[in-house]
């Protein structure tokens, strides 16, 4: 009885990696909440530029996972890379508080210190990130890899209580407007406050990871790749240890030298490196750098499988990353255009008359997913044991069409809102709830879908893949809230001398020389955004990009699900 019991119990070290990542998470989001206001209304660098921005530093973060997966398969190990991204991402922290103290005496010298700060915080995720995950995996003997989907549920729960808390506290102190108008000057406590739980969650594991993050037989998890070369003891036989052999290396290193200039080219039009104002950077030589890193790996990943088996799990892991790239495309607006769109054209007086700060309607999303994942979690329990449980792709198409269906929603809601109606907060609530349900069928059980599909010799790598599409899509949500339209507050300001904005986007006007100059001051549209060829008019046809783009993703994905089913050789 009691062996049943233990075998139904989740271990204690789940709740170590738990508190660890809660504690990272509150560092992130909290930073994540304000990042753009502050570029905005700090650094003065346009919502536009802001967004790229955004986005690309968002995708770096996921990005960077990749060289530390493989610096923890080959050299380190998860435990040490936990411990030294914890480190770096606190002084990361430190430096953009340093940022905020110092823009209003030294514009410049502050933002060469910001880009310093998000350097350091985007290499110290990378060390954190795919180790953390890949260590839930490795908690769970052969025998019990049924319960993964339910063990990062819970785990994904932790990563949102640490986002419910910073996306409450940080924007209460770090986000205030007076007299309508944004304090760049509060910023620095937010920055603050999310390196001291940084420092929090590091110490939390570094004080209980050897007695609790151990497997059934006590022995270390994630401890350095020699001593598991040592291990014969591991199920199935596998090779522990990830070998490429150098004409793969080269191979690799060429395709991604081809591929950069041919995703440069078709994202900023040329070849050579010419001078551009800092979006344009990030769009030309960031973006194409994720995309180009993303391919070239996953050939080099390819070119080390050993049977037909382990290369068709391999594929449906970058299969479900492909489509996972249009989620978070969707899902990451969270920080920039939807951010945006609550400062700027909500109505956001919530409960007894109290305004909500702008970036705090984000918290929503934590809200949901902390009420919500043990329920998820017990919904695919109980599907499981009367044998009806989707499998994890088709899961994840219900996640693409719950963020299609949350789009289509918002479109209709501000369809007739015109430059200076208010969205009521209620729909962003709403929006928020629907997104939440879809993560709750996506996030985690690619999380899961991976711990299960990957080679143990690659495991830490192949969650960095997964979490090159969640770059991907954070790069694909840049240049998306980039194309953003005119809201509210920019008529109101070029209202101000005179100027109907509406006219000047649309052709009727031309501004004069002193018009002009003002609409670069307050940095207001002169021409209405593209994409794909297409003008981007009002809040109605942006929003309905992303009901497009995901709509049709998912019906893909739920369509071949069943020759994915065939590629995963019994894995569920």
């Amino acid at each position: 009885m009691d062996t049943v019991q233990a075998q139904s119990r989740h271990p204690k070290g789940l709740w170590v990696l738990f508190s660890t990542e809660m504690w990272e998470r509150f560092n992130f989001y909290g930073m994540r909440a304000i990042l753009s206001l502050f570029m905005v209304n700090a650094l003065m660098l346009g919502e536009s530029n802001a967004s790229i921005i955004y986005g690309g530093f968002l995708a770096l973060c996921y990005l960077t996972p990749l060289l530390g997966g493989f610096i923890a398969d080959k050299y380190l190990g998860n435990r040490y890379c936990i411990m030294l991204g914890g480190t770096l991402m606190a002084i990361g922290q430190l430096l953009l508080f340093y940022s905020a103290i110092s823009f209003s005496t030294s514009l410049e010298s502050s933002k060469a210190i910001f880009w310093l700060g998000l350097l350091v915080i985007i290499f110290g995720n990378g060390f954190f990130k795919p180790n953390i995950s890949s260590m839930v995996g490795s908690l769970y003997p052969a025998s019990q890899k049924t319960k993964l989907d339910s063990a990062f549920t819970i785990f994904y729960m932790g990563i949102n209580i640490g986002a419910l808390l910073s996306q409450y506290f940080v924007p209460l102190i770090a986000d205030v407007k007076v007299n309508g108008v944004q304090d760049p000057y509060v910023f620095k406590w937010g920055y603050l406050m999310a390196a001291i739980a940084m420092l929090l969650g590091t110490f939390i594991f570094f004080f209980l990871k050897d007695k609790y993050v151990v497997t059934p037989e006590g022995k270390a998890i994630g401890d350095l790749p020699s001593k598991n070369k040592a291990d014969e003891s591991l199920e199935d036989e596998e090779t522990q240890t990830a070998n490429f052999s150098g004409q793969s290396i080269g191979i690799t290193s060429v395709l991604f030298v081809i591929m950069f200039f041919v995703f440069r080219y078709f994202l900023v039009g040329e070849f050579g490196f010419g001078a551009m104002e800092m979006g344009q950077l990030v769009k030309g030589i960031i973006y194409p750098f994720i995309y180009s890193a993303g391919i070239s790996l996953a050939f080099l990943i390819m070119s080390s499988a050993e049977n037909k088996v382990e290369k068709q799990r391999i594929w449906v892991i970058y299969i479900i990353s492909f489509f996972i790239i249009f989620f978070w495309a969707a899902f990451e607006q969270a920080g920039s255009s939807l951010t945006f769109i609550a400062s700027n054209q909500t109505d956001r007086h919530f409960l007894f008359g109290w305004e909500m700060p702008a970036s705090m309607v984000q918290i929503f999303n934590g809200i949901f997913v902390v009420l919500l994942a043990v329920p998820f979690s017990i919904i695919w329990d109980k599907l499981r044991e009367k044998g009806k449980e989707p499998i994890s792709p088709l899961k994840q198409a219900f996640g693409l069409a719950l963020i299609a269906l949350s789009y289509f929603i918002i479109a209709h809601n501000v369809k007739d809102l015109g430059n200076d109606g208010l969205l009521a907060i209620k729909w962003l609530v709403l929006l928020y709830f629907i997104q939440t349900c879809g993560e709750l069928c996506l996030s985690p059980i690619g999380l899961s879908l991976v711990g299960k599909l990957a080679p143990k010799r690659f495991a830490s790598l192949l969650y960095g893949v997964f979490f090159i599409s969640n770059a991907a899509g954070y790069a694909l949500a840049g240049t998306l809230g980039a194309i953003l339209p005119a809201t509210g507050d920019k008529f109101q300001k070029a209202k101000e001398i005179g100027v109907n904005l509406q006219d000047v986007l649309d052709k009727k006007i031309t501004l004069t020389t002193e018009q002009a100059a003002y609409f670069a001051k307050e940095q207001l549209p002169t021409a209405y955004k593209t994409f794909a060829g297409f003008e981007i008019h009002n809040l109605f046809e942006f929003f309905m990009v992303f009901v497009i783009l995901c709509g049709i993703a998912a019906v893909i994905l739920a369509s071949i699900s069943p020759i994915l089913k065939k590629m995963m050789h019994g894995i569920k």
